[in-house]
């Protein structure tokens, strides 16, 4: 076996330690429609880049859901130094958040039921599950 296949080996192997982590510690991304999906992975540097699609790509909770796995995956993970994650919601240069959460006078998430209207006697939006 050559250098290279024992490398590829080793990658393919982080690659379904990282899966099999975020199926085992996050299954509530796939039970309320979203995906995550590995884009890149960097056994050298030890960073992987994950994308959360389906209906991460919309969920006001999904900025939380990022900050778990950044947190949790390089704890667990020994290999993965970094963890870049996107919603595909005009995230920022890191992916962080999804463009959202930041305080530069950026858009604020919308949820059904919003208006801008003094609706005093509405409860907020209900969650979906």
């Amino acid at each position: 076996m050559s250098a290279d296949s024992a490398d590829d080996g080793g990658e393919d192997e982080l690659r379904d330690r990282v899966t099999n982590f975020l199926r085992r510690n996050f299954p509530q991304i796939q039970m309320h429609g979203g995906s995550a999906a590995i884009q890149h992975l960097d056994r050298e540097t030890g960073e992987v880049h994950i994308s959360l699609g389906g209906a991460c790509s919309g969920c006001g909770i999904s900025p939380m859901t990022i900050q778990a796995i950044k947190s949790r995956m390089t704890k667990e993970i020994a290999e993965i130094n970094e963890v870049v994650a996107d919603t595909g919601m005009d995230a920022g240069a890191d992916g962080d958040l999804g463009g959202m959460g930041h305080s530069d006078g950026g858009m604020s998430p919308s949820f059904p039921g919003d208006s801008s209207d003094d609706a005093e006697d509405d409860e907020g939006p209900q969650a979906p599950f």
